[in-house]
């Protein structure tokens, strides 16, 4: 049984949207993913699952306020304190069981309204870290930012690289809210935010609402006559995530398991040869670069004389990130898969506007729930 995404809709984009709360935010994004699955939400779908973090929201057990924006009072709805693509994957899962044919899948983020943002990262450290009240609690990007390019030979300019096609590119993307024309000279000579990162390879936080329509293939060809097929999925969490004595500095064990996974299902042997695109974690400049090497998507070459080729780039032999990533879309906590997953899904539809790619038909998305989790997501979508 085929498992597919027929319908999409978002609210937001954009670094502050004051004008409604989370839960209207919510609410927008479904009335235009179901207006777009051609569905009553009351009658049409089986189940209903959000991913979202009472961290975020401010708010204990905050997964009571998912069913009533979204459609799902007193129908079947469960709560995944993760990243989207988890969602995706629970559902794709429930799908394949038999017993649900359509499923709703929601993220969310509203950052601007987090007073205490840092705080909730320093909680979020080792407590070995914790009591060191670091100025800035994301400073292991940096050191494995430092780790990877010592081990792969990467240097601070395929770090600036990186922003600088996708600030860049985001410019053609109306959802990206966070991009900029910038030079690559601009981009080196950045003040360091988070050695060895200046401001523009760290992206900035997005509000935003996503909604995504999951069906079983017959209900899909009956929904819609441009489904998105899901052909894999896989996630995974490193051995002792957060504990530091324990990570591979510069690796992320997670995104490899959790490609492999993807890709066994999906029945990929060659990613770099039977992908046409990919959209990947890039919060941080360099995690773009290690996702791309985990997911073996770096060939003989290697990622780093790839990109230097243009090889990655929007009419290079694999596009990454053409929406312009999160390092223009922005990061919008636990819906930033789900961000990767509908600009990968708006393509294969060709209907991704300004970035919108030739004869695609195949994209890896790959996700993370950023420092200091080490917990990764892969999904494999195609149009065929």
């Amino acid at each position: 049984m085929r498992v597919a995404i027929v319908g999409v809709g978002w609210y937001g984009f954009k670094p502050s949207a004051p004008e409604l709360s989370f839960r209207e935010m919510m609410f927008e994004a479904a009335v235009r993913a179901y207006r777009d699955a051609n569905i009553d939400p009351r009658r049409d779908v089986d189940a209903f699952i959000s991913c979202q973090e009472d961290f975020w929201e401010g708010i204990a057990i905050s997964d009571e306020f998912a069913t009533e924006p979204i459609g799902g009072v007193l129908r079947p709805t469960m709560t995944i304190a993760g990243d989207g693509l988890q969602c995706v994957g629970q559902a794709y899962a429930m799908v394949k069981t038999g017993a649900f044919e359509t499923i709703v899948v929601e993220a969310h983020a509203k950052p601007s309204d987090i007073l205490s943002i840092q705080e909730i990262y320093e909680l979020a450290l080792d407590p070995q870290l914790r009591v060191l009240e670091v100025k800035n609690p994301l400073f292991q990007a940096g050191l494995d930012a430092v780790a990877y390019m010592r081990r792969s030979g990467a240097r601070r300019e395929h770090l600036a690289l990186v922003a600088y096609k996708n600030k860049n590119r985001g410019l053609l993307n109306p959802r990206a809210s966070h991009a900029a024309p910038v030079r690559l000279e601009d981009i080196m000579e950045s003040e360091t935010v988070i050695y060895p990162m200046g401001r523009h390879e760290i992206a900035g936080f997005t509000d935003v609402a996503i909604n995504m329509v999951i069906a079983s293939e017959s209900k899909a060809k009956s929904y819609t006559d441009k489904p998105v097929w899901i052909e894999g999925v896989g996630w995974a969490t490193e051995l002792g995530s957060g504990v530091v004595e324990w990570h591979s500095w510069g690796r992320m064990p997670s995104m490899r398991t959790a490609g492999l996974m993807a890709y066994k299902q999906a029945g990929i042997e060659n990613p770099l040869k039977q992908a046409d695109f990919a959209e990947v974690e890039d919060r941080f400049s360099y995690m773009e670069l290690l996702a791309l090497e985990e997911l073996g998507l770096g060939g003989v070459e290697g990622v780093p004389k790839l990109l230097e080729s243009g090889y990655y780039h929007p009419k290079g032999g694999l596009p990454v990130n053409p929406s312009g990533g999160s390092l223009s879309l922005g990061v919008t906590l636990e819906a930033t898969g789900l961000s990767r997953l509908l600009e990968a899904a708006l393509q294969l539809r060709g209907e991704a506007g300004g970035v919108q790619l030739k004869g695609v038909k195949r994209a890896i998305v790959a996700s993370w729930r950023g420092p200091p989790t080490y917990t990764s997501m892969v999904v494999v979508v195609s149009s065929s």
